[in-house]
């Protein structure tokens, strides 16, 4: 195998795949980046038999062939390179890598023990537009859960509904939901897709070129900018969310979304990430007072003005849930829908989609 290519060329190619080697792993050859040279471009490839990733790009091959190089260290060996002509050729299990005056000889991996990109047909897909999907899927994919135990907390449920894609998220504590109107989507679409991997697709350069997303059995296929990604679909059916979303309320406020988030922000400093405060609307005062104590440290109150309408409700939660949940609406203003002091606390914004961030509540002191 011998090519040439731009050093900025393969230094984004290696960056797109490398996400999907495994570090460690029982098998060598997952914690490498498949090449292979031909025709007038070189294809890269990782894989962690869970996770695929495969680009290609354009390139001056001289000769074909294939090579698996370690994913780390080929990724920082290009970095570290000037912006030049890279000259990549293989002899025998060695790769040689030359770019102006560095020469790097590297021990490669055998490619016949590559276990090479999986060959998937779609049963049904759906074509969105990036800037759409990245923004929900940043507004839902934190919220999913960390517990092993529950696979199907880790997941994004990512559906087709009324019209448009649906997100929803919860690990049993908040539930994170958006919704946003699109054109021509397949209404069968629905699986559950690992957040982490949700959040790698939402991460990556925002173009005008619209994400597509495919289904087989157990697998979800994306395509975008040219990247092919294929990633298990998480197994189990997902709860029954829609029966935890209150259908009304007897307390709701409109407030600024980053003054109350700010609010909190100080509160919490009086304990630790993630401690209560206590939140206490009031119809009479138009206002949010935010409060926290500490036990033998000290206080903090502050009000925040807001439109309140319904009963004066006194209600604890967990000050990271809330402060996400804010940071997630992107919107000057939110609804704060409540039901008393025992029941979950609901934030709603219409101005950036359909957004739902649903918060269970702590029992005061």
């Amino acid at each position: 195998m011998k090519f040439s290519i731009a050093q900025s060329e393969l230094a984004r190619a290696l960056s797109i795949v490398q996400k999907g080697a495994q570090s460690r792993s029982t098998l060598p050859i997952l914690s490498g980046i498949y090449l292979e040279a031909s025709g007038d471009e070189v294809l890269f490839q990782t894989t962690d038999l869970e996770l695929s990733i495969q680009f290609k790009v354009v390139a001056m091959v001289e000769e074909v062939g294939c090579a698996v190089l370690p994913a780390k260290l080929a990724v920082d060996i290009v970095k570290s390179l000037p912006d030049a002509a890279v000259h990549v050729s293989t002899e025998g299990d060695t790769t040689t890598i030359t770019c102006d005056n560095s020469s790097f000889s590297v021990k490669g991996l055998d490619p016949v023990d590559w276990p090479g990109f999986p060959s998937v047909n779609s049963t049904c897909s759906i074509e969105v537009p990036f800037d759409v999907f990245a923004g929900m899927a940043k507004r839902v994919a934190g919220v999913v859960s960390r517990d092993e135990s529950r696979p199907v907390l880790m997941g994004v449920l990512v559906s087709v509904e009324d019209g448009g894609l649906k997100m929803v998220a919860t690990d049993s504590y908040r539930l994170s939901c958006t919704q946003q109107p699109c054109d021509n989507l397949d209404a069968s679409f629905s699986a559950v897709v690992a957040g982490s991997f949700i959040q790698e697709l939402a991460s990556l350069p925002r173009s005008k070129e619209p994400i597509v997303l495919g289904l087989t059995e157990n697998q979800i296929v994306v395509s975008y900018q040219g990247t092919s990604f294929v990633n298990r679909r998480i197994e189990g059916n997902y709860p029954n969310y829609r029966q935890l979303i209150p259908s009304a309320h007897t307390t709701r406020a409109q407030v600024d979304a980053s003054a109350l988030s700010a609010a909190v922000k100080r509160a919490s400093i009086m304990g630790h990430t993630g401690s209560s405060v206590r939140f206490s609307v009031s119809p009479d005062a138009q206002a949010i007072t935010v409060s926290a104590v500490a036990q033998d440290v000290g206080s903090i109150q502050e009000m925040v003005p807001a439109q309140v309408e319904g009963d004066a409700v006194e209600i604890g939660f967990n000050s990271s849930y809330v402060i996400d949940g804010l940071g997630a609406s992107a919107s000057d203003t939110v609804s704060f829908e409540l039901q008393g002091s025992m029941k979950p606390g609901v934030l709603r914004t219409a101005d950036q989609g359909d957004y739902l961030y649903l918060i269970m509540p702590v029992r005061l002191s």
